[in-house]
């Protein structure tokens, strides 16, 4: 029998319809992915060989979890995602505002319901959209917000105070048989995260110390940046010994991986009638600026740098191009060296620099990780040395202008007088991008590798660059 068609106990026992923990639940639909070879997060990147088995393990283990890591490391979209591992749906007791389980329920009204209607008591059912919730960690959090309070309004109706009918249930009795996260947990002021104490372990909380104990069903799921899990100790000892299994998360461990997180992410389908295409160089220098910073002695590497920075400057490096195409009325969105100075408004405020560093200096940094970026790549796309007759027409005083706002035309116009230039643009055009170079985007597709080979000859000290209002120009 289809159990979701029972709509009162009784019909529910008739179906076969089993009590089940909300952990045992998460264990069996894992198991069942596992066994089909399903993977457990279809859009989380990078973490199949790390992080994930550590949370197949958790979850096995009906453990609670905490998600340990820098910003930017997807802890929310994984916590999230837990939700696919919850039945669609699930009974409970009509009316209850702690989803009681129809077998055993926990609080007054439920249990009134079925003493007085046994198995005629009435079932809703509910979707696992509404077992999940979500609180982030703010001083101002309370234990009532948590756990719940007296209702001082149903108190004048005229009920007791100690009667279970004027507690008004906070955020974790209402996720009962789901799923609850608290985000940032070490923002959590001390005195709350005792109270947490008893959920964990006992799995049970009191309001307000009147006799009324509600055996909670919970899987209590948190997330913290290690800055202050170690630094600050502001997770108190007691909660961290209570917690089942701590994952560390971690930024991309290959600039591909990272890439794909990028294009994953990224806001990138504009639509309209321009044909839009990104090179590959483009792509990874994005990121390798991401990476670069990673590890930059310049920035604070305790806050990391946010997988976000990458994301939002791929963003800015199209809408650079984009507009570039827009007001030279050009038929292809394809984005160039040139357009990577877009980088400094979506990265400002995503690295945090040391406290010595002198004010204004994020610009530059990023400016010099943008260099520093081509310089680690050029050379994996072309071989430097054979554009020495390039170098050689520089040293008789030739100077060549480009600039983002410059349409793709006019730079092919300006190369035309360096054909080995325009060779060697037209061949990295052709391996650039994984679907090929469309007709339309030809052009720009060129103009934009002429710009990476030029950028190349610079950061490699064959070439100066001038920079000025409206573009840069090449010299020996």
């Amino acid at each position: 029998m289809d159990h979701t068609r029972a709509r009162t106990v009784g019909e529910l026992k008739a179906s076969g319809y089993k009590w089940e923990s909300v952990k045992d639940e998460l264990r069996r639909n894992l198991i069942a992915r596992l066994e089909a070879g399903a993977p457990l997060f279809t859009d989380i990147l990078g973490y199949e060989e790390t992080v994930i088995p550590q949370v197949q393990n958790a979850i096995l283990s009906r453990h609670d979890i905490l998600f340990l890591g820098l910003r930017g490391q997807a802890k929310t979209r994984m916590l999230r995602k837990l939700t696919d591992l919850l039945d669609e749906t699930i009974p409970i007791i009509a009316g209850s505002e702690i989803h009681d389980h129809p077998y055993h329920p926990i609080s007054r009204q439920a249990r009134d319901l079925v003493d007085q209607k046994g198995d005629d008591a009435p079932i809703e059912w509910v979707g696992r959209a509404e077992r999940y919730r979500e609180k982030l960690a703010t001083p101002d959090v309370t234990i009532a917000d948590l756990i719940g309070e007296v209702d001082m309004i149903k108190h004048a109706e005229g009920r007791y105070l100690s009667s279970e009918f004027t507690m008004h249930f906070g955020l974790i009795p209402r996720t009962n048989r789901g799923i609850f996260c608290i985000n940032e947990l070490p923002d959590l002021a001390p005195k709350i995260q005792v109270g947490l104490f008893n959920v964990l372990e006992e799995r049970d909380v009191q309001i307000r110390g009147y006799p009324v104990r509600l055996e909670l069903d919970l899987c209590l799921v948190f997330s913290a940046n290690p800055e202050d899990y170690t630094n600050r100790g502001r997770i108190v000892t007691p909660l961290k010994d209570r917690i089942g299994s701590v994952i560390r998360t971690h930024y991309p461990l290959t600039r591909e991986i990272g890439m794909a997180v990028n294009d994953q992410n990224a806001w990138l389908d504009r639509g309209g009638t321009r044909k839009q295409a990104i090179p590959v160089y483009i792509k990874e220098i994005v990121e390798e600026v991401a990476r670069l910073a990673r590890s930059s002695p310049h920035v604070n590497q305790q806050s990391g740098v946010s997988a976000r920075m990458s994301i939002a400057n791929l963003e800015n490096v199209v809408s650079s191009a984009e507009r570039r195409a827009i007001l030279n009325a050009e038929p292809a969105v394809v984005p160039r060296v040139s357009d990577l100075g877009a980088l400094a408004s979506s990265s400002r405020g995503k690295v945090e620099l040391l406290m010595s560093e002198e004010e204004g200096h994020e610009d530059k940094l990023i400016g010099r990780l943008v260099g520093e970026a081509v310089k680690n790549l050029v050379t994996s796309h072309v071989d430097l040395r054979e554009l020495r007759p390039l170098v050689d027409y520089f040293e008789s005083g030739q100077t060549l202008e480009l600039g983002d706002g410059m349409a793709a035309r006019t730079v092919l116009e300006r190369i035309a007088r360096l054909p080995l230039l325009r060779k060697r643009a037209e061949e990295l055009a052709g391996k650039s991008f994984a679907q090929g170079v469309d007709p339309d985007a030809r052009d720009a597709a060129v103009a934009s590798a002429a710009e990476f080979l030029l950028e190349g000859l610079h950061v490699h000290n064959k070439l100066n660059k001038n920079v000025k209002q409206g573009g840069v120009s090449y010299r020996r």
